[in-house]
């Protein structure tokens, strides 16, 4: 890791007051390097508050828009700010903050690094339609990633600047956006992508949506959602690194 590198941790939060002081404090001791903004996502508790004290930068969206919205101004934000790095964590403690150099040590090579939950550490699981649903996502992407992904919903990732750029400009906010699309789109425009193996922790606050119903209901909108992300009009790219993005009449506003 370059230490001149500006790092910014982004963490979408939606009604996160409770757990949030535990994880930013675990964000600033174990990543002392690194600055935390917390996107509010339309929040109805104290989520905006306790973020401030808890000594994150705060942005906040006026109502709900979902992880991809909250993305989307995250990276808006590390663009705007100039950071040379951003990483997405998820604010119910979930992700492990102990992972993160080896994000930015496989970053060294690639534009986007995926903390990957089934690669061999940790025994994080999941089951049935859910299940069937990530396997196929995987086999598609690495495809066309050309490098094994396991995991392509992972929240837990890291990207360069160029991808910050990318992503300031560019970031589908629909559902799994945050995820599969954003990250089709980026191989699509020649971004490079690879994974490292983390270990998921149970969440500290909250209540995981799994049911058998959201499960299928999952299945069939993956399928879609990848199918929208191969023929989505992409804005064009400067493969340089020296951006020359146009947002489209489907892109950010």
């Amino acid at each position: 890791m370059n230490p001149e590198q500006r790092i910014l941790v982004v963490l979408p939060a939606w009604n996160e007051s409770e757990g949030l002081p535990s994880v930013l404090k675990e964000i600033q001791t174990k990543l002392p390097f690194a600055d935390s903004l917390v996107v509010d996502d339309g929040s109805s508790d104290d989520t905006a508050r306790v973020a401030a004290e808890g000594g994150a930068a705060v942005v906040r969206l006026p109502y709900n828009l979902g992880v991809g919205g909250a993305m989307r101004l995250g990276y808006r934000y590390a663009y705007e700010h100039d950071y040379d790095i951003a990483i997405q964590i998820d604010a119910d403690g979930q992700h492990d903050p102990a992972f993160v150099p080896d994000l930015l040590q496989a970053l060294d090579t690639v534009d986007l690094v995926i903390g990957a939950r089934f690669a061999g550490v940790g025994d994080y699981t999941v089951r049935g339609p859910r299940k069937l649903a990530m396997r196929l996502l995987s086999v598609v992407l690495s495809r066309i990633a050309r490098t094994e992904l396991t995991d392509t919903t992972s929240g837990y990732r890291a990207c360069n600047r160029q991808l910050i750029e990318f992503f300031a400009h560019w970031y589908p906010v629909e559902y799994l956006g945050d995820t599969v699309e954003s990250m089709v789109g980026a191989l699509r425009c020649g971004f490079t992508v690879r994974q490292v193996p983390v270990a998921m922790r149970e969440r500290t606050t909250g209540t995981p949506s799994a049911s058998p119903v959201k499960a299928m209901v999952y299945l069939g909108r993956a399928g879609f959602v990848l199918m929208l992300a191969m023929i989505r009009r992409m804005p064009e790219r400067d493969i340089s690194g020296r951006s020359a993005l146009r947002p489209t009449a489907g892109g950010a506003k």
